[in-house]
Parts: structure tokens; C-alpha cells; sequence
């Protein structure tokens, strides 16, 4: 079996950041490309035990803007075909919808989830638990749960879907596991404009509610990698 992991980012200074270490940690190879800086992607998903899209500032409704939105979206078809356990974080989780014929949305006033949030799993989610009590957010708009998706993770009224899978391998979720505290402090400077949406939490709450969830958030990724990855060795793959 493979070890390597495709692992898609979308900006010259993005890292796979906690989810890249963990994975090397535990003994994988991180492949990682860049469609927007012009990289292409692999013709063959098998080659790898799993494909990550992370997140970034675009959106998965960009596609008739940005040839390589179209193209991330017209990827994720073959791992899905071909049996490779696919994440899509944030961004990448909006492109499997999109892949999948559900809708991703945002409303008028770009109302937005920023800093950390309550999540609830559902009866399916919660064999990927126990879960973290709230999670890191940093989006604007959020996806549908597709026809023959599964409900994995529950959120507020206005992003309603935030984790969801699909014939068992292909898992997408609306937060951000992956973020270190170097990272925290890079977008809270970088993005600090995104502040002033609505819904959006004041900087010093993203700092004090890391302190207080994000033990629970480590152990829940660590766990759920394990599962995710595992997925490959019960599913039949259809070519």
C-alpha cells in the first residue's frame, strides 16, 4: 500500500500545517501541490493512500473565474471513483459538494464563522469521535449536504453542514483542524480585515479559546486520520 498523500494547497505560503505532521508522523510522504501557482495535478489517485484539498481565500464557486477551480472540482471525481480516501478542508470540503452536485453558498452580508465554534456530531459522526466541543472556523460561505452524502457534524443555523461523507472514503468538513498556533497568529494578521464581518469573533477570543478546545481538537484529528485512511482497506474500488 502506498504511502504517500497528495496534499493540495492553494497559496505560496499555505502549509498542510498540523495534518501534514501528523501524517509524517505517522510514516507518510506529503506530495504536495500547487494548481494555482500553475502545478499539476496527478493523472492516478491510486498511487496514493489518500488526497487532502486544504482550504484558501477563493471559492469553489470560482471556477468559471480560475481554470484551476474547475480543475480541483473535475479531480476529486477520480479518487471517488477510484477508492482513495479523500478530505477536502474548508475550501476542498465545498469542492467535493460542488463535485457532487450540492450547492455552496454565502449570504448578502458575507456573514461568517471566524474564530471557534460549537459543533455537535450526529449518530453517524459519532464513530469518529468523541469530538471536540468547538472547533476553529474561517469561512464565509458553507456547503449543502448533497443526495447520498451522511451527516457527520452539526453546526449553527447559518452553516448548518459541517462534516458530511460519502461512499465511505471521501469526507469533507467545514473547519479547520489543521491550524497551529503559528498559523492562528499568520491569518488573525494577514486576514485581520475579515474581523469586522458579521459573525466573526474579536482576536483575542481566537487566542483564549485556543488554549481552552484545542487539546480536544489534536486528539480528535489524530483519531480521525486513522479512521480516514483506513477507509481504503474496506471499499471495492469501481473504475
Amino acid at each position: 500500500m502506498s504511502k504517500r498523500i497528495l496534499i493540495v494547497l492553494h497559496q505560496e505560503t499555505s502549509t498542510p500545517g498540523r495534518v501534514g505532521l501528523k501524517l509524517q508522523q505517522k510514516g507518510y510522504e506529503l506530495d504536495i501541490r500547487r494548481p494555482a501557482l500553475g502545478c499539476d495535478l496527478p493523472a492516478d489517485a491510486r498511487h496514493y493512500a489518500g488526497a487532502i484539498i486544504f482550504g484558501g481565500p477563493m471559492s469553489a464557486n470560482d471556477d468559471t473565474e480560475h481554470d484551476y477551480i474547475r480543475k480541483e472540482i473535475d479531480w476529486i471525481s477520480k479518487p471517488l471513483a477510484q477508492g482513495v480516501p479523500y478530505l477536502g478542508i474548508c475550501l476542498g470540503g465545498q469542492m467535493l459538494a460542488r463535485q457532487l452536485g450540492g450547492r455552496v453558498y454565502g449570504y448578502p452580508d458575507e456573514r461568517a464563522e471566524i474564530g471557534y465554534y460549537d459543533i455537535s456530531p450526529t449518530s453517524h459522526g459519532e464513530a469518529f469521535g468523541p469530538w471536540p466541543e468547538r472547533v476553529y472556523q474561517w469561512h464565509r460561505e458553507g456547503f449543502e449536504l448533497v443526495d447520498g452524502a451522511t451527516s457527520l457534524a452539526l453546526g449553527d443555523d447559518h452553516f448548518p453542514n459541517q462534516a458530511f461523507v460519502y461512499n465511505d472514503t471521501a469526507f469533507a468538513i467545514q473547519f479547520h483542524p489543521e491550524v497551529t498556533q503559528k498559523m492562528m497568529h499568520r491569518w488573525l494578521v494577514k486576514a485581520e480585515h475579515r474581523l469586522t464581518l458579521p459573525g466573526a469573533q474579536p482576536r483575542h477570543s481566537h487566542l483564549r479559546d485556543r488554549f481552552i478546545y484545542d487539546r480536544a481538537v489534536d486528539a480528535w484529528l489524530d483519531r480521525f486520520l486513522d479512521q480516514w485512511l483506513a477507509t481504503a482497506r474496506h471499499h471495492t474500488v469501481r473504475l
